[in-house]
């Protein structure tokens, strides 16, 4: 029996189920509380994971299932993401709306994510940016409730809980996050023997290419939870990937952003050595000296 760690929220156990399904063997799901679900500040990207590798190490379960744009770019010691499922559309899309062109002046504008509200302004300074938490459901009430006028969220997660009825518009403008719309597994880095039976009907190749590009351009810039950023690769002929990287201060008003193509172990670097001397990495220090102030 394969033991599947997952959060117990309804996308976590949709993505954790469909893994489960997959693997070369029969498993069962165990649903670790985290400290994100017990409402850990939005600054601590590993309030998602942290609970699921201690869950790893301690031999409690033997696959922890993630979305791979919670996992931080440096993973604790013995362990490794071992299998990326194929993504699904990584693009951000605008509920109650049809795009954020037509939004009114001052319209006010739901999400909880720093990268998407810097992207936002940097598109449209003159909206208001809501703080909207909560899951995927809980946002869309408030949103009907007319918390906001309109919501900003990932296509992928909409699609997993089949609530693309709810999408206005896909807002091309806006960089996802590195990870966005792609799951990951982890495992133990001893646990070779199961990453080769169980997992061969999991991984896909473009997919474990195109993320990893990203996590390398995110860990190459240094940038943390307090630093808007944005990088999506998909991949193209010869093997390659083509990655698109933003990096911005957290109000909209000064923004690099770049767009490379590459061998997938080696395009993340590359991109994060032009950003940085595009200024990128002052745009980083001030992010990060905004955020603590």
């Amino acid at each position: 029996m394969i033991r599947v760690g997952t959060r117990g929220s309804t996308l976590a156990l949709a993505q954790a189920s469909w893994v489960a399904e997959r693997l070369g063997g029969e498993a069962e799901l165990v649903t670790v509380t985290t400290a994100g679900d017990r409402g850990a500040g939005a600054a601590d990207k590993s309030r998602w994971v942290s609970e699921l590798e201690r869950a790893l190490l301690a031999d409690e379960i033997d696959l922890a299932v993630h979305s791979a744009k919670d996992v931080p770019a440096e993973l604790g010691d013995g362990l490794e993401l071992v299998a990326f499922p194929p993504r699904a559309d990584a693009r951000d899309v605008i509920c109650g709306a049809a795009s954020l062109a037509e939004l009114r002046a001052g319209a006010r504008v739901g999400t909880s994510s720093l990268r998407r509200a810097a992207q936002i302004r940097a598109v449209r300074e003159d909206v208001e940016i809501v703080a909207m938490r909560g899951n995927v459901d809980t946002r869309l009430r408030k949103l009907s409730a007319g918390h906001c006028d309109a919501l900003v969220l990932a296509r992928a997660g909409l699609e997993r809980l089949g609530r693309l009825d709810a999408v206005g518009g896909v807002l091309e403008e806006l960089v996802p996050a590195a990870g966005q719309g792609a799951l990951a597994v982890e495992a133990r880095s001893s646990a070779s023997a199961l990453r080769v039976s169980a997992l061969a009907g999991v991984t896909d190749s473009d997919t474990a290419a195109c993320v990893q590009a990203e996590r390398d351009l995110v860990r190459a810039l240094g940038a943390t939870c307090n630093t808007p950023v944005g990088a999506h690769a998909q991949a193209v002929s010869g093997g390659e990937v083509e990655l698109v990287a933003w990096v911005g201060l957290p109000d909209g008003s000064a923004w690099v952003r770049d767009q490379v193509s590459g061998a997938a172990d080696a395009v993340g670097l590359a991109v994060a050595e032009r950003m940085v001397a595009a200024g990128a990495e002052e745009l980083l220090r001030r992010a990060e000296g905004e955020r603590a102030a």
